[in-house]
């Protein structure tokens, strides 16, 4: 049976006009992605993208503006649902408090997820591995380049 899979993402960036990325692994699968996760029922997206930021960063956000929502075709990589993804720029309300990496895939102990900083400068597709972030990027690298 096919279902839908709604998720969502923020795009915080820094001062320092940076972008958080989340390296994780899940199972045998190794991936870059934007902060977020699913959508839970009876849950709102804005609400569904605080509590995702608190449970992966230990932060509040604030929710600025909507930047993009899926308009294509996904297949989850991890089952056989149809993946739905609504990306939201976002501000943390207080610096983050979490052990920032400058390589990929850099886990600690016992930890299969890791946070670092990307230069929207230096943004390029091949930062986050699935089809959905990397139209999200894309469309950061043209408003950069506007």
């Amino acid at each position: 049976m096919s279902y839908f899979n709604v998720r969502v993402y923020g795009l915080l960036i820094n001062a320092e006009n940076q972008v958080l990325i989340s390296d994780e692994q899940s199972g045998d699968r190794i991936f870059s992605k934007f902060p977020g996760g699913g959508l839970e029922l009876g849950e709102g997206l804005i609400d569904a993208l605080k509590r995702e930021f608190m449970e992966e960063c230990n932060a509040e956000i604030e929710v600025l503006n909507h930047l993009y929502t899926t308009d294509f075709y996904e297949q989850s990589s991890f089952n056989d649902s149809q993946i739905l993804s609504i990306y939201y720029t976002v501000k943390a309300l207080h610096p983050l408090a979490l052990n920032f990496k400058t390589e990929v895939f850099d886990f600690d102990e016992n930890t299969l997820q890791s946070f670092r900083w990307v230069d929207l400068q230096d943004l390029k597709t091949d930062h986050v591995t699935f089809k959905t972030d990397k139209t999200v990027v894309e469309l950061l690298i043209k408003q950069r380049n506007q």
